[in-house]
């Protein structure tokens, strides 16, 4: 208690901070917040081999919905390495993330990080910011991009006919139960065809995963694009990429549901 200012060793009451939190500027507290979040990754630089990456998601906070009121929903840009929120912003629901996302990558120091989208965040607007901003993508891509996902899937139904251009890498993870097989692929044949801001690779991620006592297999193959070529991305480089991406369910989601109780947080 000391340490955050409070002498006597006794916090103010409910209702004393609750007033103080009302008249709070919550524009200039997130972007305080930032500036110190900033300053945590300046204080513990990545090694000279990587880049930071920054992982950007959304999460509805799910309790507000039960009194009838509009879910709150944010937006927020996290740290792989470190587990530490950059900059968030609230939406009213995620189909709202795409109107709000520029406003998050404006926040954000994107010079030479790289930055990792789920599907619904791959549009050319996004990828363009990130880059005017001397960042990088990693993007997954589904069916909001129909004829990206279409061209990037015949690369790899015809693979002997870009063969030289192909690299791949992949893992086995033995736990809780399962077997999990990812593989990825990476081609760098669409980098003349496709209009897309800076694009330098696409690239397949197969995942199989078999359930050790049933022997139960499930297959899920999805598609991906990047501007990082191949000199400064292979395909095991990608597919850490990918898969840190999610360390946001994992330390930001997960720790807000879990440990600070969120979704059963009524706020209206």
């Amino acid at each position: 208690m000391t340490a955050l200012g409070f002498p006597n060793g006794q916090p103010p009451g409910a209702s004393t901070l609750h007033g103080i939190f009302r008249h709070l500027d919550c524009e200039q507290f997130e972007n305080k917040l930032g500036q110190w979040a900033e300053q945590v990754l300046a204080s513990q630089p990545p090694t000279a081999e990587q880049a930071e990456g920054i992982a950007i998601d959304g999460k509805t906070l799910r309790g507000s919905q039960k009194p009838g009121a509009p879910g709150t929903h944010l937006l927020s840009a996290l740290s792989h390495r470190l587990g530490v929120t950059l900059a968030q912003q609230a939406v009213v629901d995620k189909s709202n993330e795409l109107f709000r996302i520029e406003d998050v990558l404006e926040a954000l120091v994107r010079t030479g990080r790289i930055v990792t989208t789920d599907a619904l965040h791959t549009q050319r607007y996004v990828a363009q910011t990130i880059l005017d901003g001397d960042g990088d993508y990693v993007m997954l891509v589904k069916g909001n991009q129909p004829a990206m996902l279409a061209d990037i899937q015949l690369v790899f139904q015809e693979r002997h006919v870009v063969a030289e251009t192909l690299t791949a890498t992949e893992t086995v993870d033995i736990g809780h139960g399962r077997i999990e097989v990812r593989r990825l692929t990476a081609s760098s044949a669409l980098v003349d065809y496709l209009a897309w801001p800076g694009l330098q690779q696409v690239c397949e991620i197969a995942r199989t995963v078999t359930r050790k006592r049933t022997g139960q297999v499930r297959h899920e193959t999805v598609y991906g694009s990047t501007s990082l070529p191949p000199q400064r991305a292979d395909a095991a480089r990608l597919l850490s990429l990918v898969r840190q991406h999610w360390a946001i369910e994992n330390k930001s989601h997960w720790v807000r549901d879990v440990t600070y109780d969120e979704d059963r947080s009524q706020v209206r």
